[in-house]
């Protein structure tokens, strides 16, 4: 099972930089989202794959026409939050007016109701199972914000293995897509997204996707963006941001032609749920 993902953020929706933090931030920037956003459609279109696009509600806002055109090309639009915040820098109050306004804003453009969510930065941690609760009062029924590795944002290490999950919580049960993970030289990697995906070779690509029964990607539209103005960033952040760019839109193209990608809302029917591994959430 291969799936799909776009995380819709501008090329400034970048975490823990000073210069972009706030909505005050983003407005002195010059948006590349449209011509980023068209590419990755149409290049989706071009080899018959579903997806799923994770939108930010701060984007929807501004430029609602980007998510009309997802919506009406039939992909599935699923909330990143509105404001682009880490989730375990939030109180669970500002978790929920953010969600909330998130929700709103897409279903408002969409019409439809919105049922999968993705944290931004993948900032599920350990302990984080008040947000998950949240997620279910408001009617999110599939989730996609476990990283299951060591991770500068936090990451799950003690998560359990990278396949569809359900996480067990007072409230109830999310089914959970994890992002996943390949194995070289017994060390488990992630391959399929980001700067992992622009970084490594494609034949290790290629042959890590082969091998899994289950690949979870995700990308933004920054990632294919060679042309992009460059942030003050620290050394390994400039690195992980803007090294391999040139390149990417080609591997992607290259990756979508040779293997079948499906969507959340399609993967979620295909799925035994009652035979994928319980996780127990906690609140400390």
């Amino acid at each position: 099972m291969n799936i799909l993902t776009f995380d819709i953020e501008d090329w400034y929706h970048l975490l823990d930089i000073d210069c972009a933090v706030t909505e005050a931030d983003w407005c002195h920037f010059k948006p590349r989202i449209h011509a980023n956003v068209e590419r990755l459609l149409e290049l989706t279109v071009r080899h018959g794959h579903t997806a799923t696009f994770f939108c930010l509600g701060w984007v929807a806002e501004q430029y609602p026409e980007i998510i009309r055109t997802i919506d009406e090309l039939g992909f599935e639009v699923a909330s990143h939050s509105h404001m682009h915040q880490l989730v375990y820098q939030q109180t669970p109050l500002q978790f929920r007016e953010d969600l909330k306004r998130s929700i709103h804003t897409l279903e408002d453009i969409t019409g439809k109701k919105i049922k999968t969510y993705r944290a931004p930065g993948f900032s599920f941690v350990k302990g984080n199972a008040w947000a998950v609760e949240i997620l279910l009062e408001h009617g999110i029924e599939r989730d996609s914000s476990i990283f299951p590795a060591e991770r500068g944002h936090g990451g799950y290490e003690d998560f359990g293995s990278a396949q569809p999950s359900l996480l067990n919580c007072p409230a109830g049960k999310m089914k959970e897509f994890p992002i996943s993970l390949g194995q070289v030289l017994g060390k488990n990697i992630v391959f399929s997204g980001g700067g992992y995906f622009r970084l490594m070779p494609f034949w290790m690509i290629r042959r890590l996707t082969s091998q899994s029964d289950y690949v979870m990607s995700y990308f933004h539209p920054r990632d294919f963006d060679a042309d992009q103005p460059v942030l003050d960033l620290p050394l390994h952040r400039r690195f992980k941001s803007y090294v391999g760019l040139s390149g990417a839109y080609k591997k992607l193209d290259q990756w979508l032609s040779q293997q079948k990608f499906i969507d959340i809302e399609t993967a979620d029917k295909l799925v035994n749920w009652d035979m994928v591994p319980m996780v127990e959430m906690q609140s400390y």
